[in-house]
């Protein structure tokens, strides 16, 4: 069986199917933990010839859609996450997430990263040398300024998730944690709910632009779903602690995966006419 014909992308080969679904299954088991599958799941779907940027973003949304929600399912079941501060926060996250996918198709990412690695850099030292934070939920405001603060939040990060996407799930929690004080557990069951609004976000703007390849997304999802549920299982058995470590890991990757297209995309040129 022809799998590039089938799937439409002609140069597709079982090989480099397999490999993008390990990937999915590996970016679903990390967003149900702290998030930044994409940070595995887009670059993967990237390798595939032919397929351009749009596709490959809205196509790795499809995928998220399905991973997230059955995170979601699960940390709602497990962690009982307060729905007051999530729901209105996924709200005003996928409204944001639609109007980054909308930039998205006009403006090149690249413009963007440089401040990203910035911000995602400062997160991971901010993280390492204060040990204690997140370990508890220690609420920083209450009442309405709790909500304005996370729906601020969720507007900015859901913006990030449909123009770029890798790191979503990972800004988010760092918000939940470092701005609004909840312990790591509470900020990634939280984070999941928020995720999977910025992936539906992005989606309604991308199914109707005709960017989704569909089987290739279904075959995905299958693996993100998998991916997702072990991830959320372990990460609600092993609590914040392990969770603040994969968070750590996930960061640095974040920093060095974005430095790189930050070097080849902006810097490395540069040089190059100044040589």
């Amino acid at each position: 069986m022809d799998i590039g014909a089938l799937l439409g992308l002609e140069q597709l080969t079982w090989g480099m199917l397999i490999l993008i679904v390990v990937a999915a299954f590996s970016a679903g088991w990390m967003d149900a933990v702290v998030g930044g599958g994409g940070l595995l799941q887009l670059p993967a779907l990237l390798l595939i010839p032919g397929m351009t940027p749009i596709q490959a973003l809205a196509t790795n949304k499809f995928a998220s859609v399905f991973g997230t929600a059955t995170s979601s399912v699960t940390y709602y079941r497990r962690a009982k996450p307060d729905i007051r501060t999530a729901l209105p926060m996924a709200g005003i996250a996928l409204a944001g997430s639609f109007g980054g996918a909308a930039v998205a198709t006009i403006l090149p990412p690249a413009a963007f990263k440089p401040i990203i690695v910035v911000a995602l850099l400062a997160v991971a030292l901010f993280t390492a040398f204060r040990p204690k934070m997140g370990a508890a939920t220690q609420l920083r405001f209450q009442g309405r300024k709790h909500h304005i603060m996370a729906g601020a939040a969720g507007l900015a990060i859901g913006f990030y998730d449909g123009m770029i996407g890798p790191g979503t799930g990972t800004f988010l929690v760092i918000s939940l944690v470092a701005l609004l004080g909840y312990d790591f557990l509470q900020a990634s069951a939280k984070a999941k709910i928020v995720n999977f609004a910025t992936n539906l976000g992005a989606l309604l703007l991308f199914i109707p632009h005709g960017s989704v390849l569909w089987l290739l997304g279904g075959i995905l999802a299958v693996a993100n779903i998998a991916g997702s549920y072990l991830g959320s299982r372990m990460a609600i058995a092993r609590g914040t602690g392990f969770i603040r470590n994969v968070f750590l890991v996930v960061v640095i990757g974040l920093v060095g995966k974005l430095g790189f297209d930050v070097w080849n995309e902006n810097i490395a040129p540069a040089l190059a006419l100044l040589g």
